[in-house]
Formats: structure tokens, sequence, C-alpha cells
């Protein structure tokens, strides 16, 4: 209506004085800077979809993306697994999605996850530029506390790690724990994955800033506990995977071999053990305890079954689960039925063509079971779909 009247009012005196000043009014609606505004967001939508069309010619079938969001809005930011499963039932277990302007690829189901990692290991060994990762790198009574999960597995890593079991109340095994917590619980926020798919909206993001401040606080512990056992290193008692990784750096530098073990990546592959390798373990630990719980029939085959193997005279061996397959299954079941780390972003070295349009079905994926890891006779299967943690070749921090 505001453009119709603007029209009226400016028709009248265009025919009768003729003078070219009475074109300033179109002028004047032509420079405003809400209608050049929407000039060019017509045009970047134009734009994009004109360049997703032909881009997306050679590429996996996929939603339509929107502009500026690409396909956000179909998908469950804190469950992502289920929506890809969802939209696999449209477009197949290789499809492309929008992340906002950024274009993936997913693979859905053994067969494809297989032969991408496996027999085109080498063409999918890279890492997608994820920007936070970027900046890491550089009953009755008293109430049970999960943090007891967390504080077991981390300080046997620890131990590992740095030559030493710490005292559970040691104030750097709780900075330490804390760090691990916090930083875990932030990678998983809404807000991380906006900054992920736009980093330009870091500087407004909480979150960025917290883990990134958690991280330099670990480091700092790492690179105290590297000066300390710089001062006791031996090459007839390495203790620890820091002292192992600093002799092989000692070794290096006198050889006068390019040093890849220098401090900056020794400090970046025991962060990525600290994070990455304690939260893992504490995470199944607390579904296996749960889903024990939920399903006491479960939990007393299981008991029966180690009492049955090592009675209560000694403690158990890593051999001791050829003896034991409902417990071995039952563990595989959990990481299955959690799906401790469920989505391994990937992206290609180099350009590759790609098929494996076959979506494999369990009898019940939705269903804590351990039958799916036991054959008809009770013996422990491994299945070949199980990939808790991926497979294939993958960056190694520790060599870069």
């Amino acid at each position: 209506m505001l453009f119709i009247n603007l029209l009226h009012q400016t028709l009248s005196p265009f025919f009768i004085t003729k003078a070219p000043v009475n074109m300033a009014p179109w002028t004047s609606f032509l420079l405003n800077p809400t209608i050049i505004f929407l000039i060019l967001l017509l045009l970047l939508a134009s734009l994009f979809l004109s360049n997703f069309s032909w881009s997306s010619r050679r590429m996996p079938p996929g939603p339509t993306p929107l502009p500026i969001i690409g396909n956000l809005h179909l998908i469950n930011i804190k469950r992502q697994d289920v929506s890809f499963m969802e939209l696999s039932k449209t477009y197949g277990p290789v499809f492309t999605l929008h992340f906002g302007l950024q274009k993936i690829v997913v693979l859905v189901g053994y067969e494809a996850v297989k032969e991408a990692l496996l027999s085109k290991g080498n063409e999918f060994v890279d890492r997608p530029p994820i920007p936070i990762f970027l900046q890491i790198q550089h009953g009755n009574g008293e109430p049970f506390s999960l943090k007891t999960f967390s504080a077991a597995p981390t300080n046997i890593t620890f131990i590992i790690l740095f030559g030493e079991r710490f005292d559970y109340a040691d104030p750097t095994f709780t900075i330490l724990l804390r760090n691990i917590d916090e930083v875990m619980s932030l990678l998983g926020a809404p807000a991380l994955h906006v900054y992920n798919i736009y980093p330009f909206l870091g500087f407004l993001l909480k979150a960025r800033k917290m883990i990134l401040k958690k991280i330099e606080e670990t480091c700092a512990i790492i690179e105290k506990h590297m000066r300390a056992s710089k001062e006791t290193l031996s090459r007839n008692q390495l203790q620890s995977y820091i002292d192992s990784m600093l002799f092989k750096q000692q070794q290096e530098g006198e050889s006068g071999k390019k040093n890849i073990f220098h401090n900056p990546n020794i400090v970046a592959s025991v962060l990525d053990l600290v994070m990455a390798g304690t939260e893992t373990t504490a995470t199944t630990l607390q579904w296996a305890i749960l889903l024990m719980m939920k399903y006491p029939e479960i939990q007393r085959k299981v008991q029966q079954e180690i009492q049955q193997v090592l009675g209560s005279e000694r403690l158990p061996v890593y051999e001791d689960r050829k003896q034991m397959p409902f417990t071995n299954a039952m563990i595989h079941e959990v990481q299955r039925f959690a799906s401790v780390v469920p989505q391994f972003p990937r992206c290609t070295a180099v350009d590759t063509h790609f098929r494996g349009y076959f979506i494999p079905k369990w009898e019940t994926p939705y269903r804590f079971n351990p039958n799916h890891f036991l054959d008809a006779e009770g013996n422990f299967v491994k299945k070949e779909a199980f990939l808790p943690f991926s497979i294939g070749s993958y960056f190694k921090p520790h060599l870069e």
C-alpha cells in the first residue's frame, strides 16, 4: 500500500512540469537502505541457489538448502544422528547436507562407512577444519556420585601419561577432572554447533571462550609435568608416556633430524589423551551401570558368568574375555546402544568417486540386547559393523 501511495503522489507533478527534479522521489526510494538490503539479499539468494544447482549435479542427492541456513532447519542439533537416520530413509545412505554455507556428505550404515574409510581410506584421511578444535590444538544414605566413574578411569589414564597416581583430593587432579567435564559438556552445547557452522559469530558465544580457557589451564598443567619429567629423565627409567615422548625428542635432537616431537606436539598429544581418552571410558561405565540397573536379569547373568570364571580369589586379566562371551557381548552392546561417539566427521584428502547405497538393518537397533553379539550357541561374535570409535586411518596429533 505504501508503494501504491508513493506512485500516486509522484505521478501528477511528473506530467505537469516534466522537470528532471521530479525523479527525486524515485531516486530516494531506490537509495533507501532497507530497499538496498532487500535487493542485495535477493541477489545473494539467487547466487546461492544458482551455485547450489550447478555444484550439486555430481554430488549425492539431498534436501534443497535454504539461503544462509542451508538445511539446519531439518537437523536436531542435540541429536544429529537421529536426524541423519531419518533423512537416510528418503535420500539413501549417502546424501548431501548444507550446514549453513558448509556443504557436507553424510554416510549412514556400515557398508557405506566401511567402503569410505577402508576401501578409500587414503582419500578420506583428512579431518574437516572444525573451528573450536583448531583453536584447542594451538540408593540409601548418601547419594552415589557419578564422579567416581570419571575419577577412576581418569586416574588410570594419568598413571600412563604422567607416571603417577593422583589422590582424589589432589588439587591438580580435581582441576583436570573439572576441566575435562566442563569442556566435554560445552562441546555438545548448541552454541558450539552454531560456532562451528558460523565461526565469525565466535565473539558472541561465551561457550567458546570458556572452552579455550579450560584448555589453556589443562595445557599449563601438562607443561608443568613435562618440565618436571625433563629434570629426572633417564633412558633406563622411562616411567610414563611423557617420559617416552621427551626421550624421543632428545634422541631426534641429538641426531640432527627434523624433530616432530617438539613441545607443542607433545602437549597436543597428551591433551588429546586427557580429554578424549578419559571421557569415553567414563561415559561407557556410566551407561553400563545404568543399563545393568534397568535390566537386572542381564546383570545377574553377567555376574554369574564372572563368578564362574574368576571366582572370588583373583582379579580379571584381558585373556579372560575369551571365557566370558556373555560379559564380552554385554560390553560391546553397551557401546553400541549408548553410541558414545555417534558421528565421525571426515573430509576427503583428494577428489574421489564414492558409491554404496546399502543400509544394514539390525534386528532391534533401539533395544538394549547383548544377544546382538552372541550366536545361536551363546558364543561371542564380533560384528563388523561395530564401530564405536570409527575405522581406517586418521590423523595422529603427536606425529604431525
